[in-house]
């Protein structure tokens, strides 16, 4: 799924149109990097957790010759998915029904008619038939009789 897909759900879910998702979910990414940025964890509970972590300097080996090596000190992004969110991506929890149907249109007021316009009536449709087809003969083939073993001569 990605972003466009995202709003176009959550516009159909929560009966918004699609510019007020738009707003809303890329205002939902806003916040949260924004917190990130500054050194604050995000915690949407259920769901995942965001967070900028700091890696100290520490000693390491290179794997192709078994030389030491200095690590350098690193911030890195860290998102982790808690308890609520695994539990439905594993199965061991049913998923939050959402709605894919376009909500109802308010009710509009009623608009006054200049004069009622004749409608002509569209032609019948006619009915297709559709004859089934023969049904198949099924062949049968036999088995091929077995063949005799001889004995071998010494």
């Amino acid at each position: 799924m990605k972003k466009r897909d995202l709003i176009q759900a959550v516009a159909l879910h929560t009966g918004l149109d699609n510019k007020s998702a738009a707003a809303a979910v890329q205002g939902t990414i806003d916040v949260i990097l924004a917190n990130v940025a500054k050194g604050e964890v995000v915690n949407l509970s259920g769901f995942a957790k965001f967070a900028k972590i700091k890696r100290p300097a520490r000693q390491g080996r290179n794997p192709a010759t078994g030389e030491t090596i200095q690590i350098k000190a690193k911030t890195v992004a860290k998102i982790t998915a808690l308890k609520g969110f695994k539990d439905i991506a594993l199965g061991a929890a049913p998923a939050p029904k959402i709605n894919t149907k376009p909500a109802a249109p308010a009710a509009a007021p009623a608009k006054k008619k200049a004069a009622p316009a004749k409608k002509k009536a569209a032609p019948a449709k006619k009915k297709v038939v559709k004859k089934a087809a023969p049904a198949k003969k099924k062949v049968v083939k036999k088995a091929a009789p077995a063949k005799k073993k001889t004995a071998k001569r010494r």
